[in-house]
């Protein structure tokens, strides 16, 4: 697969400007001093890892740096991929590889809710599992017909009813659905959300709630959050998680973004797994998220004897 793993191509712009700044600092010499730390932090930081997060990185490699004698600044490096992926929480297999669950996604307008619950939709049929969609965005003009074009690409069921009606509703018909069905994995797509707002949070949290009482099997919300949106991505994860109790995070359009780091800092801060990633726009660009590959993806080499 390559040495940057399943990410690489994606998270290439994000690397690129990594790298720049990187060459920039590591240009005026290898010492490991004030300069040098000072200037991977910031590094880290423009790279949307966040100033909480990127600060406790370089603080752990100066421990690490005076405990092992480390000589230069590539040896740090050496042990950056490491260190970053140290920082995210424990990967969740049981919300998409489950015995049974029921997902809800949110997220705002335009993150790409309903196209991540189609791919996975299509990724779980193609393995076997019997899934069952539900459409509860029931506001958005084409969003009830977008998941339909989906339903028949992942040849699944789909429940849906006409554009406004309760979403609350179409959840519980989904739900009673998917039991007659005996279905293993139940997706539903809710409508977007602005996090600013504490009516329309109120009301997603209700539809949450009837899902969480109704279901028989686990319920596990998740939030899809534009990896484009940069350091606001990070306040929405704060809004939703405060208001819906998150089970993960899923972060789209990472390769439309030079600063990919979004995906560490909500998982650090908040204490959310990623569970997938979006780094195109092809069905099979939706991958399942590894912490290792994900560091190698964001940070790349910088061994003179390397390339990225």
């Amino acid at each position: 697969m390559g040495f940057l793993g399943r990410f690489g191509d994606g998270l290439a712009r994000t690397r690129d400007r990594f790298r720049e700044q990187m060459n920039v600092l590591l240009d005026r010499g290898p010492d490991l001093d004030q300069a040098f730390w000072d200037g991977l932090e910031e590094t880290l930081i423009l790279a949307d890892l966040g100033g909480e997060t990127a600060s406790g990185i370089v603080e752990e490699l100066r421990d690490q740096a005076a405990r092992k004698a480390l000589p230069d600044a590539y040896a740090v490096l050496d042990l950056l991929k490491d260190q970053v992926a140290a920082q995210f929480s424990p990967y969740r297999p049981e919300v998409f590889e489950g015995e049974r669950s029921v997902v809800l996604f949110v997220g705002i307008n335009g993150a790409g809710k309903t196209t991540t619950c189609g791919k996975i939709a299509k990724q779980l049929h193609d393995e076997g599992r019997c899934v069952v969609l539900g459409s509860a965005d029931t506001f958005r003009a084409a969003a009830i017909e977008q998941l339909e074009v989906w339903a028949r690409r992942a040849q699944v069921e789909v429940c849906a009813r006409q554009r406004g009606s309760d979403p609350a509703s179409v959840c519980y018909d989904t739900i009673e659905r998917a039991e007659q069905a005996g279905a293993d994995t139940v997706l539903i797509d809710t409508a977007g959300r602005l996090h600013t707002s504490a009516d329309l949070m109120r009301e997603l949290s209700k539809v949450v709630g009837v899902v969480r009482r109704r279901s028989r099997v686990p319920v596990y919300t998740v939030l899809v959050i534009d990896a484009t949106t940069g350091q606001n991505g990070l306040s929405q994860a704060r809004e939703f998680n405060a208001s819906l109790s998150l089970d993960g995070v899923i972060v789209t359009k990472l390769d439309g973004t030079a600063r990919g780091g979004i995906a560490l800092a909500v998982s650090r801060e908040l204490g959310l797994p990623v569970l997938k990633l979006g780094v195109g726009e092809g069905l099979d660009d939706l991958k399942p998220f590894d912490a290792h590959e994900y560091a190698q993806a964001l940070i790349g080499d910088f061994d003179e004897r390397a390339t990225a």
